[in-house]
């Protein structure tokens, strides 16, 4: 059976989970922390979260996972049958987790965990997420998924991303830059009232407490 390794606090963890359960796969889950330890890093090459032990070994990379399952898994797909909308969807799903996130992640020191970020850090990503965020406006079809009328690989990474780029844009500067896409509200709740986020949000929920106390301590 598929172990999925990591934290359920994490937005990637969570990316990966929601694909294996909206597919209806079996799978474990383990609690990994991130570490450059060697055991760690025998396992995930650069000490990081999420990774997929199976049959054949570890793979990581939420991305290269979520493709692996859809490859193995192919029933209940989440990417479409048509090539061109098949790489439409990667399109996005790169767009939400590089150009979106991967900028968001440099206010969430601030923002999340009482550290600080410089003013021109702050400005750099501003920038940059103002591309991203006009991008996303032209890109996605909300229709009413993120890709069109099914679920795909881009759900996984616009539901778990789009809270915390609001929320690190809202400590930033004051407002959240999503707020012009007002799509995203209503696809957000949308999404919320699936039994398989729901899942995943409890269990986020849960651990985030539980590193709370790691932190602690």
């Amino acid at each position: 059976m598929l172990k999925l390794c990591g934290f359920a606090a994490s937005n990637y963890f969570n990316k990966v989970k929601i694909a294996l359960l909206e597919k209806d796969v079996p799978f474990e889950e383990e609690l990994v922390w991130t570490s450059q330890a060697d055991d760690m890093l025998a396992r995930s090459p650069l000490g990081k979260v999420p990774f997929l032990s199976t049959e054949h070994g570890n793979l990581s990379e939420s991305s290269i996972i979520n493709e692996y399952i859809e490859d193995v898994y192919p029933s209940t797909p989440l990417l479409p049958a048509d090539k061109w909308q098949r790489a439409k969807v990667r399109e996005l799903t790169n767009l939400l987790d590089m150009h979106l996130e991967l900028q968001a992640r440099r206010l969430y020191a601030g923002a999340f965990f009482g550290g600080s970020v410089s003013d021109e850090t702050k400005a750099q990503v501003g920038k940059e997420l103002d591309k991203g965020v006009r991008a996303l406006a032209r890109l996605a079809a909300w229709g009413p998924f993120v890709a069109g009328d099914k679920l795909t690989l881009a759900d996984c990474s616009a539901y778990v991303h789009l809270p915390l780029i609001s929320a690190a844009t809202k400590w930033a500067y004051g407002a959240d830059m999503l707020a012009g896409v007002e799509q995203v509200k209503p696809y957000m709740a949308m999404m919320k009232a699936r039994p398989t986020i729901q899942k995943v949000d409890a269990d986020r929920k849960a651990n985030l407490a539980q590193m709370a106390e790691r932190i602690k301590t």
